[in-house]
């Protein structure tokens, strides 16, 4: 039986190339590898999954290559003796760091540079920065650091100042969803956009949380087809047709209906606050769809799009933007409510009266010019 590697593993990128969401860094460290304008110290620092000890590896990998050599070539070439790897989570001491610092007095044996990636750099202690600061300053010309970090804030000043600083952003949903596509698509499995959506939606920037969920949803799957409903069911996501009812309901000041939604949607084992939080949301790409010019920031799938187009025609604005401020409000005080459940319920009773107060008060704006 053959051992299974989980797809962030599987398709870990190997060139700047393949690394998702942040070419703006990739271009600056290919240029600058191409143009032999390195550093001696690089910081990559951003959330979680995003390709911080991805694109160190590759830029690690690449500097050694030489650039005579076609990419068949260049596969063959093994620097792994010239890449060093530190997780400064678990080697935060002075010794760990004064034990670097004397690897770094060793010329490389062949390749022209050592590199020393330390992963998690914030972690080392006050003491170990300092005894690191003299050699990350003015290190051999055979010695590149690439420090990686989640909290740059975290990082004494005296070691940010001698660092190249590049800050990775979280990948949009659009390009994860795409790259969870082509996974998909080399792995044989047919998957729905919706799912593919939410999972990416789930992953909040992060493509190694995003792979994570494929691999937990396709588990599930026994068909090999990823599906809205098996996604939603997995990712304990509460369906947006929800939304799209509740609002629906309010339109109409259907206030009986609208709580009994609301019941439904506790029965399933669901948070009110969740709830809540979600409608705000559903309001909000809503007021995204009523102009052209933001409706590139509704980040779903296409057949979605046309239901969100559909039901913002049918909202004005006063009362998205009514709806929005009350269920704010209710998230703020959810957590100090006595009864969180009642708490919901006013504010959804609120919302539904919102078409005939908007339109007693422009009615009586109107009576008002009249006279």
């Amino acid at each position: 039986m053959e051992n299974f590697v989980v797809s962030a593993r599987k398709y870990r990128p190997n060139s700047f190339e393949t690394v998702v969401g942040q070419e703006h860094i990739t271009t600056t460290l290919k240029n600058a590898v191409d143009n032999n304008h390195l550093a001696q110290a690089f910081l990559f620092c951003g959330p979680r999954g995003v390709g911080k000890t991805t694109c160190a590896r590759i830029l690690a990998r690449l500097i050694n290559t030489p650039k005579d050599i076609d990419n068949a070539e260049a596969e063959k070439l093994n620097f792994d003796y010239n890449i060093y790897e530190l997780d400064a989570a678990s080697n935060n001491s002075v010794d760990d760091i004064r034990s670097l610092v004397e690897q770094v007095r060793y010329a490389p044996q062949s390749g022209k540079y050592k590199v020393y990636i330390i992963d998690e750099v914030h972690m080392l202690s006050n003491a170990a920065f300092n005894a690191f600061l003299k050699t990350l300053e003015e290190p051999p010309s055979y010695a590149i650091f690439i420090l990686a970090t989640t909290e740059k804030h975290k990082v004494i000043p005296t070691i940010l100042s001698r660092c190249q600083i590049f800050d990775f952003n979280r990948i949009s949903v659009q390009d994860i969803a795409s790259h969870l596509a082509n996974v998909a698509a080399q792995e044989n499995i047919t998957a729905d956009d919706e799912a593919l959506y939410l999972i990416a939606q789930k992953a909040d920037g992060a493509l190694r949380d995003a792979l994570s969920l494929f691999d937990m949803i396709v588990t599930f799957s026994t068909d090999r087809h990823i599906d809205y409903e098996t996604t939603i069911k997995n990712l304990h996501i509460l369906d947006y047709d929800y939304y799209f009812q509740v609002t629906e309901t309010l339109l109409q000041e259907n206030h009986s209906k609208c709580l009994s939604i609301f019941d439904e949607i506790l029965r399933k084992g669901f948070d009110g606050q969740n709830f809540i939080i979600g409608l705000c949301e559903h309001f909000r790409n809503l007021l995204v769809c009523k102009d052209a010019s933001t409706l590139d920031l509704l980040e779903v799938a296409d057949n979605v799009k046309e239901k969100y187009h559909t039901q913002a025609n049918a909202s004005s604005v006063s009362f998205l933007l009514t709806a929005m401020n009350i269920g704010n409000q209710c998230d703020l005080n959810y957590k100090s409510s006595k009864n969180q459940r009642f708490h919901v319920e006013l504010a959804l009773l609120k919302m539904c009266h919102l078409k005939s107060a908007i339109d007693l008060a422009r009615n009586g704006e109107l009576k008002k010019k009249v006279v």
